[in-house]
């Protein structure tokens, strides 16, 4: 099911199927800037990680003495999420643990998904509860995907990334298995740009750690034209898109990261990007804004 929130800016579609955001067109120009989920490319718009951020070890996790097999980035993207309440500038779903997801994930919660237009800007609120009698560890992340060009008259390599600040972004190495383990490599210093070609995701995403900027957004060169995403709040993020001319693009605040390539399937000893304790609750917000 679809639900739409517009303003003068905007027009924002959210679906229940991952609660992502599917639609955002800017009115003034009728760019949709969110890229359309072809499943010959990729399937989705903008998934939710959660209730880990990339691959575990083995694909597997164990807790409360059982083992449940979990996927890249677990399981709340790929799930229909529960319409709660909506108003003039907002949108509430919710995922509650269920009877599907105790055979996935043995814990009670509640994961509360706020969408809210402000001007030219989304914000997207994450809310994690913990309803289970355990402590609760997590690991959670956004993942939109941006269609680039924005119109005919622009092709990919017209387009950007840009720092709000002067970076010389440190990237944790996951490759070959998606799994960390202890290797960095560097992207040019002392930059503010990185160019989008054919070779930008050659070898997949670029993980950066410790970034001083509080936006990081896709810019059309020349016109001024982007898709501007707050990091501020986020120790984690991923640049990505497929191999080859990107059709889109990935902004990816993290809070966590993939498990360490030996570590532990035991769900406990997984770094987390929180660990909840009985009724608590945790919550962060992508903030994205679509300028001209």
């Amino acid at each position: 099911m679809d639900y739409t929130i517009e303003n003068e800016y905007l027009k924002v579609t959210v679906t229940t199927w991952g609660a992502q955001v599917k639609s955002v067109i800017r009115k003034c120009d009728g760019v949709e800037h969110m890229w359309q989920a072809d499943k010959s490319v990729w399937g989705y718009h903008a998934p939710i990680l959660f209730p880990h951020a990339g691959k575990v070890v083995d694909g597997i996790i164990e807790a409360k003495g059982g083992k449940y097999e979990s996927g890249q980035h677990g399981f709340a993207r790929g799930m229909e999420h529960e319409f709660v309440d909506q108003t003039a500038d907002t949108i509430v779903l919710e995922l509650a643990s269920s009877p599907e997801t105790l055979a996935r994930f043995p814990y009670e919660f509640r994961l509360v998904s706020t969408f809210t237009l402000e001007g030219c800007t989304l914000h997207h609120s994450l809310t994690v509860e913990n309803l289970d009698e355990e402590k609760l560890p997590f690991g959670i992340g956004y993942h939109p995907a941006f269609t680039i060009p924005f119109d005919d008259q622009h092709v990919a390599t017209d387009y950007e990334f840009r720092f709000s600040d002067v970076e010389s972004p440190i990237c944790i190495n996951n490759l070959p298995h998606g799994l960390m383990h202890g290797d960095i490599y560097h992207l040019p210093a002392n930059i503010k740009t990185i160019p989008i070609d054919e070779n930008l995701f050659a070898n997949d995403s670029h993980c950066m750690v410790n970034l001083k900027s509080s936006t990081l957004g896709v810019y059309e060169k020349g016109t001024g034209r982007a898709v501007v995403c707050d990091i501020s709040e986020f120790p984690y993020t991923l640049l990505w898109s497929k191999p080859g001319m990107p059709k889109f693009v990935c902004i990816e605040p993290w809070h966590s990261l993939p498990s360490p390539e030996n570590g532990s399937t035991k769900w406990e000893e997984k770094p987390a990007a929180a660990v909840l304790t009985p009724g608590e609750a945790w919550s962060c917000t992508l903030s994205t804004s679509f300028v001209r």
